[in-house]
């Protein structure tokens, strides 16, 4: 098996802009397994099974590039936890190959690394449905966040800001419990985030913010933060190896690490493993498109 030399993959899809055709849905129901296909067909509306259907693309994509396996052979199952795995054999020096795949809001994102433990996370900054006031909102998540991130979440003057760094933390917490496939159970208030750098942008990779873990400081970790547009934010956390010397890492770098998808190059090289269903076609266009009064 031949196997691309790979230091990391970022890649981002905006799912938000995405009206598919009758042929990409078509054929992008072909080339998942027939479980998540089904799975897919089974969302209320437009906007979630989209978002499913491109995060399952960005696994095999990921996959079929990285270590050749055709889009027909890919095997995918999740842990008790819910995180993705390959279920094929791959060669000795990819054994730990891992990725992990986030969508919400308008995106969806992947982040795949050779060797280390890696989760990812993205959010929509937004005030939730139902919440009256950003201050309301804040209040529910009490229980989640120690009172120093608290402290931080608030300390922006505006709402906007308010909510811009509530989700950052959010963020955070998710992509560390992702990585380390843990999931639901978790107490994310055993996570404690000093944040240096106060704004993120579409331009810079953040990557000075530290985790205390049970009130004792882990440096094994590292977090990219940055954000996809003026409206997103997503951070990768990626666990070090014994070659890795966290106090290298540089508080921010000036460039966008993720590489914006098409669903042309989703499914460039792509190979069917069913045949077409004209019928998933048709219910997926009787959906919604998302919630009404959204």
């Amino acid at each position: 098996m031949q196997v691309t030399k790979m230091a990391n993959l970022r890649w981002a899809f905006q799912c938000g802009s995405w009206v598919p055709t009758q042929a990409e849905w078509a054929l992008a129901a072909q080339c998942v397994q027939p479980e998540e296909k089904e799975r897919i067909g089974r969302f209320v509306f437009k906007k979630d099974a989209k978002s499913a259907m491109v995060g399952r693309l960005l696994l095999r994509k990921a996959i079929a590039d990285t270590l050749h396996i055709p889009y027909n052979d890919i095997r995918l199952a999740r842990t008790e936890k819910g995180k993705p795995y390959l279920t094929n054999p791959v060669p000795a020096n990819f054994a730990r190959f891992n990725l992990n795949i986030s969508h919400q809001g308008d995106w969806a994102v992947l982040a795949a690394e050779p060797t280390r433990q890696v989760g990812v996370d993205v959010m929509k900054i937004e005030l939730s449905r139902g919440n009256k006031s950003v201050t309301e909102f804040l209040d529910t998540f009490q229980r989640q966040f120690t009172v120093q991130e608290m402290r931080t979440i608030k300390a922006p003057l505006t709402e906007k800001g308010q909510l811009a760094m509530f989700y950052r933390h959010w963020c955070l917490k998710e992509s560390y419990v992702k990585a380390l496939g843990i999931g639901i159970g978790f107490t994310l208030q055993r996570l404690d985030f000093c944040i240096n750098t106060h704004e993120l942008s579409t331009q810079t990779i953040v990557q000075d913010t530290q985790v205390l873990v049970d009130n004792e400081s882990d440096e094994s970790w590292i977090f990219e933060e940055t954000c996809l547009d003026q409206d997103h934010c997503v951070v990768t956390a990626c666990k070090c190896d014994k070659q890795c010397n966290r106090k290298e890492i540089t508080g921010h770098r000036p460039c966008h690490p993720f590489v914006v998808q098409t669903i042309n190059t989703l499914l460039s090289g792509a190979q069917t493993q069913s045949g077409e269903d004209i019928q998933y076609w048709e219910r997926f266009c009787e959906k919604l498109e998302q919630p009404t009064g959204r």
